[in-house]
């Protein structure tokens, strides 16, 4: 089978005042993923919105908790969609200078870390990352290369692309924006926004999980893995 993966990330620049670093994927079957979009965009106009609106965690608000929680309830009924978060704690500690990398080499690391969990030797994937800068595209070819070669796939049949995509163009991108923004909220400990809280706790609730502690290496529906450092 062909599985599609839709990569986003929430506070990953060395620089940022921000201490969590996350990297989130949704994955679905390509069979599977045009009928998951038409019903993402069916559950926006549903509550009001266009078609065209953009699911982003930084822009929930109040008065559109009722289609974040519709989105909420469809991802978990469509027994399809399956979510995975790598979560860096604290990246103001990290001393890159000391293992022979940079912050960007390390962003990669932790792509290859939080994808090579999700791939199945028998299946093929197709990988959509969100554009990070314009010099990305070497970067993730090279992602490509160490994940096939991890499953000793030297052939290049496991992982069949990796595309990078605009967030606001696909709609899983958005999903897993959304979903990665909600950990990150958890692990920022921030709690300024009620309706945020609100799904957060519903999240709980459907996942069965604290959100704050890495899931089973196999959880495949909410998938958490809080990432730990080794000392030089």
């Amino acid at each position: 089978m062909t599985y599609n993966i839709y990569c986003d990330e929430s506070c990953h620049l060395e620089h940022d005042g921000i201490k969590p670093m996350l990297l989130g994927c949704v994955w679905c079957p390509e069979s599977e993923k045009n009928e998951i979009f038409k019903r993402l965009r069916d559950i926006k106009v549903r509550n009001g919105l266009k078609p065209t609106c953009e699911l982003k965690w930084n822009a929930i608000s109040e008065s559109k908790l009722a289609y974040y929680m519709d989105v909420l309830d469809y991802f978990f009924d469509n027994s399809n969609l399956h979510f995975r978060v790598l979560v860096v704690p604290d990246k103001t500690v990290l001393r890159h200078g000391e293992f022979g990398q940079t912050h960007d080499m390390f962003y990669y690391k932790m792509y290859f870390d939080l994808l090579k969990t999700v791939l199945v030797p028998q299946n093929e994937y197709n990988i959509f990352i969100d554009i990070k800068d314009t010099r990305g595209e070497k970067k993730v070819e090279k992602l490509r290369d160490v994940l096939c070669n991890n499953a000793y796939d030297y052939d290049k049949r496991l992982v069949k692309k990796i595309q990078q995509v605009r967030s606001h163009e696909v709609e899983l991108v958005e999903l897993a924006d959304f979903l990665t923004g909600a950990i990150g909220y958890v692990h920022r400990g921030l709690t300024t926004s009620k309706a945020k809280l609100q799904l957060i706790e519903k999240l709980r609730e459907k996942s069965r999980y604290s959100l704050t502690k890495s899931t089973l290496v196999k959880e495949d529906k909410v998938n958490i893995f809080i990432w730990k450092g080794r000392t030089a």
